[in-house]
């Protein structure tokens, strides 16, 4: 798999995760059955929530630079800390997924460990897109 296409299915995935993450903001779907089913109150959710899409939309814009997307606004050395850094929580987060109070939220264990598949393919591959 080339970087480009790993690129682009973590957008999509990222896509689809944000949208995910706004359902639980606008309660379609029940913050009880997210974050380990640890969250006692909206107030909390709203906290989780809010700063789990920041952090899914700045992975996405460091993605767009990597794959040359948008300009460069950090030098590629720090791109790829940074996604060294999000492979390093993808595999700590598909580790607590797996042993999530929720069945649900389990079975995001595979997609957490997507993205760090994903990610390893970028990384694996030393030259610039």
């Amino acid at each position: 798999m080339t970087i480009r296409i790993a690129i682009k299915i973590l957008l999509g995935l990222l896509l689809a995760v944000v949208l995910f993450h706004l359902c639980i903001l606008i309660k379609i779907i029940p913050y009880e059955i997210t974050w380990g089913g640890r969250l006692e109150s909206d107030q909390e959710m709203y906290i989780f929530e809010t700063i789990s899409i920041l952090v899914n939309l700045f992975l996405g814009f460091v993605l767009l630079i990597k794959g040359g997307y948008i300009k460069d606004f950090f030098q590629h050395r720090v791109i790829n800390i940074l996604l060294w850094t999000f492979w390093g929580l993808f595999v700590l987060n598909t580790i607590g997924n797996t042993i999530a109070k929720t069945s649900f939220e389990r079975l995001f264990a595979l997609l957490t460990f997507i993205f760090a598949v994903l990610i390893g393919i970028i990384l694996k591959n030393k030259r610039q897109i």
